[in-house]
């Protein structure tokens, strides 16, 4: 079993990455140090994350010359954050995800989400009634100056997140440099099946975030399935001597799907890449894929009026409204 996804420019990806989402200031520096020394060669960032800084601090302790790796040897993904949409605005978002980083350049830049708020320097701008302050600007627009960024050099392959079937056509529709990669919500209770065959059809590698379940997220509701406490997957981690999560991500991986499970904690880390020294049986592959119920556990919510609703479901661009 290979350890990569080889993307469609020939470069390989890590299937394992270090997840940095809600990896708090203070612990995500020491979190990508462990990764690194247990054998991550992948690291997934985002600017909205608000951690980039410390990651960067981390990255320069470790890679370059006379250190343990050499810059080449890591892959590093960020995002571009939806404030940043207009063309004008994409090449210095970048800039300064590439300085809080310390690198000379990304392995991969993907577009954060298909919609845009409001520009300017406010991450989340809203209205007085806790609503979002959105713009309309498309994608397709946004997609021509990530294409001018691998011009540059400055990154070697850009993708997209939490895009849709019908938008990753609309991109490439227009694109001249192709999507390597759609980053999305998965895990078994979203197995992302219709999703996943769309991209392999078009040459998309698919990266898994909450790959888990995400049990640390701020609008968790108290009556939501768990995923790790699922009798299926106890039994094969029983069988296996694996733990719940390992045979989650195994089960992801052995799809072919790059996988980014988050965690600070150094034990975590290191049994999170522990899914490369066994393989499931066709029949247990499918018995954890027919646990897909297509529950979404991300999708950003607001109180509204004493409701809780999502937040950007009238967004035009909003991608949840469709199937896959």
């Amino acid at each position: 079993m290979n350890d990569f996804a080889v993307l469609n420019t020939g470069r390989k990806m890590p299937l394992i990455g270090l997840g940095t989402w809600k990896s708090e200031p203070g612990k995500v520096k020491q979190a990508v140090i462990w990764a690194l020394e247990a054998g991550y060669r992948h690291i997934d960032c985002a600017s909205i994350y608000g951690n980039e800084v410390e990651i960067g601090e981390a990255l320069q302790e470790t890679l370059g010359p006379a250190k343990a790796l050499r810059r080449e040897d890591v892959f590093v993904t960020s995002k571009l954050w939806n404030t940043q949409h207009h063309p004008e605005d994409v090449e210095p978002s970048l800039l300064k995800t590439l300085k809080d980083l310390r690198l000379e350049y990304l392995d991969l830049y993907l577009i954060h989400w298909p919609y845009a708020f409001q520009r300017g320097d406010v991450p989340f701008p809203k209205k007085e009634d806790n609503t979002m302050l959105y713009d309309d600007i498309d994608y397709k627009l946004t997609w021509a100056a990530m294409e001018k960024l691998v011009g540059k050099g400055l990154v070697r392959a850009i993708g997209l997140s939490n895009f849709n079937s019908r938008q990753i056509d609309d991109v490439l529709s227009v694109a001249s440099i192709k999507p390597t990669v759609l980053q999305v919500e998965s895990h078994p209770y979203l197995a992302q099946v219709e999703l996943l065959a769309h991209c392999r059809d078009r040459g998309l590698v698919m990266t898994a975030y909450s790959p888990l379940g995400s049990p640390d997220r701020a609008w968790k509701h108290p009556d939501e399935p768990v995923l790790l406490d699922e009798p299926v997957i106890a039994t094969l981690a029983k069988k296996y001597s694996k733990s719940p999560a390992q045979i989650i991500l195994r089960w992801q991986t052995q799809r072919g799907v790059v996988t980014i499970p988050k965690s600070v904690t150094e034990s975590r880390i290191k049994e999170n890449i522990q899914v490369f020294d066994f393989t499931l049986e066709g029949e247990e592959m499918k018995s954890i894929t027919e646990l897909n119920k297509g529950w979404r556990y991300i999708v950003p919510m607001i109180q509204v009026e004493g409701q809780r609703v999502p937040r950007d479901a009238g967004h035009p661009h909003y991608p949840f409204n469709d199937p896959y």
